[in-house]
């Protein structure tokens, strides 16, 4: 196969997009946008802190381990300009590993399992509405519950028989820019990225160390991308 024949078609579909009419963004439009969803978390964590030894443990932070997803945001436009986003992901599951030291040798590897949930509602700016590329940016508050959680054996095994984990739910901030790019028919392409502010504390009994806690930061950038419609 030649590359004249592999390069005709896709010049002619490039065709076909460039020549339709372009989909101006209107007060009072809907937009809805599906994303395949990469949440790439921006953790850290601060030392275990036991009641059995009366204070923190040295080398006992955690990581948090990236997931996937699927988005589903739904834009209200309130002008030309400015949108509405409620943003509601499915849950996407992440591990919990030791990283410290001192809790790597006690309990290496994945040592809770959990689902992260979390909606948002975030007020936007679109810079050029009647355009064929669509930039975009936002801030708005998020909130996020962990769902599923659990312990894992090697948790278990290592600090002599652990109860079901519990994560706190966190609000935080959340930064978003992206782009919208018109196909015709009131269809578009979509690449977006945000960060969000997402905190909360671990609190588990223990045999080896009694009540244990730890706050996590999570802080995730999520990539997407996707397509969406506007009603």
């Amino acid at each position: 196969m030649t590359f004249r024949k592999i390069a005709l078609p896709i010049v002619t579909v490039a065709g076909l997009i460039s020549s339709l009419p372009v989909m101006a963004i209107n007060a009072g439009d809907l937009l809805v946008r599906a994303r395949i969803i990469s949440i790439m978390p921006n953790d850290s964590s601060t030392d275990v802190t036991s009641s059995a030894v009366g204070g923190t443990v040295p080398a006992t932070t955690v990581s948090v381990d990236k997931g996937y997803s699927l988005d589903i945001d739904f834009t209200y436009m309130i002008t030309k300009n400015i949108g509405a986003e409620l943003l509601l992901d499915l849950t996407s599951k992440h591990d919990v590993k030791s990283s410290g030291a001192t809790l790597a040798g006690l309990a290496p590897g994945k040592i809770i399992e959990t689902r992260v949930l979390p909606p948002a509602l975030i007020l936007q700016y679109h810079f050029a509405p009647d355009a064929k590329i669509r930039p975009y940016a936002g801030v708005g508050l998020n909130y996020t519950r962990f769902l599923s959680t659990k312990a894992t054996d090697s948790l278990k095994t290592g600090l002599g028989g652990v109860g079901d984990p519990k994560l706190d739910p966190s609000w935080g901030i959340v930064g978003q820019v992206g782009v919208d790019y018109d196909i015709g028919n009131n269809w578009f392409l979509n690449a977006d990225l945000k960060y969000m502010k997402i905190k909360t504390t671990a609190k588990f009994t223990s045999g080896a160390l009694g009540d244990v806690s730890t706050d996590v930061k999570i802080d995730p950038w999520v990539l997407g991308f996707g397509i969406g419609k506007r009603f």
